[in-house]
């Protein structure tokens, strides 16, 4: 199973999920199902976005992790 790592990475820094959608230009709602873990896909775009605003590597937004 592949495991979002993006609340994690926001919580470290104390941001909310409109800090994330006002300084990427990233749709709301695409945010909201990525930070609760609910989304099917994401987007290369979205992928970068996100990468460059939390100045990390794509293995640090997604991970796989065993089901349990």
């Amino acid at each position: 199973m592949v495991k979002c790592n993006l609340s994690v990475l926001m919580g470290a820094r104390k941001l909310k999920i409109s800090d994330v959608v006002n300084e990427t230009g990233i749709n709301r709602s695409t945010v909201t199902r990525l930070y609760h873990e609910t989304t099917t896909r994401i987007d290369f775009e979205t992928l970068e976005n996100l990468c460059r605003y939390f100045d990390c590597e794509p293995s640090d937004l997604l991970s796989i992790v065993d089901e349990s």
